[in-house]
């Protein structure tokens, strides 16, 4: 049996104003947990230190990983840090980084974990490509990161898939009394006669047969600024509690959705004095998927249009596709995060202010969102 191939790449660049990152420790740990593990003799570890550019594209062709693990600092929408030759940091771009692992044949590589501060815009970038991605939401710590990565690889060592393993290592944050069990996000999906690692016996550790990259969290904090309070508990961290039929309703905008909620309901939009609002009846599931497919095809557009914009510059352009990309995937899950989606929205219509010929596919997109996520 081929093993399966783990790729460590770590950057800590000499950054004014912000201590070195304990990234040997990381890894040290990382090791351990898989030298510790029952399925121990099927995995082959590599690790490349102070990645500059070029490390990072000749690893990833020299190694044929199957999952990419990166260990550093994060920006959010300006990309993940790197090194220069002289150690000082050196941005790589979020579409730099998507584009070098779209250049890979589907499946080759299977799990991508970015575990560096804001680094879900990456992942969701990368999801493009490779099927279980892992990024954060916010800043995270140095202890967390760590705990994160051991947990994550505990679980793999153990004969546990991708998804299960992204939950252990929210588990092993939150067991040691930590908040930041809710900052890594795993973007995830199965393509149809593909098999993964821990889909067959558990006696028996298959390696996965699509895309996805593993990158872990450095220690201290990752180039974040200040950490939040989760919004949410996990469901896989705490058990899931009895919800009221009564919901807030829920704004996207202007646009206001009134009522109860419940899962036959169907929404009609009237518009009077550039407001929305929403009366509900009955209806079935496939009104919902209709909507849904309605609302993506309607994304899908505005993706072109915003493509061809005469007046958006380069850079505003890239920002907007990445939140309308977040937007496609939320939307997708079975249970849409509503603080999430009101956010990008939120910033999606801000970003394209003042800019008329997008206005119109805009609020379209807005309205029809606001009707998917309530069904």
């Amino acid at each position: 049996m081929n093993p399966i191939k783990v790729l460590i790449l770590t950057a800590n660049p000499s950054i004014p104003d912000y201590d070195p990152l304990r990234l040997d420790a990381e890894v040290r740990r990382v090791e351990e947990a898989l030298q510790r593990s029952r399925y121990r003799d099927r995995f082959q570890l590599t690790t490349k230190l102070a990645i500059r550019t070029t490390d990072l594209r000749r690893a990833l062709l020299d190694h044929r990983p199957q999952i990419v693990h990166f260990s550093g600092h994060g920006t959010g929408e300006k990309g993940l840090v790197l090194e220069n030759d002289a150690g000082k940091a050196q941005l790589v771009s979020t579409d730099a980084l998507a584009g070098l692992f779209g250049i890979f044949e589907t499946g080759e590589i299977e799990c991508v974990l970015l575990n560096a501060c804001y680094s879900e815009t990456q992942a969701i970038a990368i999801h493009q490509f490779v099927d279980c991605v892992i990024g954060m939401n916010q800043p995270i710590g140095d202890k967390s990161a760590v705990q994160f990565a051991e947990g994550f690889y505990d679980a793999l060592g153990a004969g546990r898939d991708y998804e299960e393993a992204y939950k252990i290592g929210c588990s092993a944050i939150a067991l040691e009394g930590s908040s930041e069990y809710s900052t890594p996000v795993l973007k995830n999906r199965k393509r149809s006669g593909a098999s993964r690692m821990g889909d067959q016996s558990q006696d028996r550790l298959v390696p996965s047969q699509h895309g996805g990259t593993a990158i872990a969290n450095s220690p201290t904090m990752r180039l974040g600024t200040s950490m939040q309070s989760p919004d949410q508990v996990k469901e896989s961290i705490q058990p899931v509690q009895a919800q009221s039929s009564q919901v807030q309703s829920p704004t996207f905008g202007n646009i206001s959705i009134g009522g109860n909620v419940n899962d036959s309901n169907i929404l009609t939009f009237n518009q009077a004095g550039g407001n929305l609002h929403a009366d509900q009846s009955r209806t079935s599931n496939t009104a919902r998927n209709a909507d849904l497919q309605t609302a993506l095809d309607l994304l899908k557009q505005l993706k072109q249009a915003v493509d061809t914009a005469p007046d958006l510059e380069a850079d505003d352009k890239a920002e907007t596709q990445t939140r309308i990309k977040l937007l496609e995937d939320e939307l997708q899950q079975p249970e849409p995060k509503k603080d999430l989606i009101d956010r990008v929205v939120t910033k999606l219509k801000k970003g394209l202010e003042g800019v008329e010929t997008l206005a119109e596919p805009v609020m379209k997109v807005v309205s029809l969102v606001a009707k998917v996520w309530l069904l």
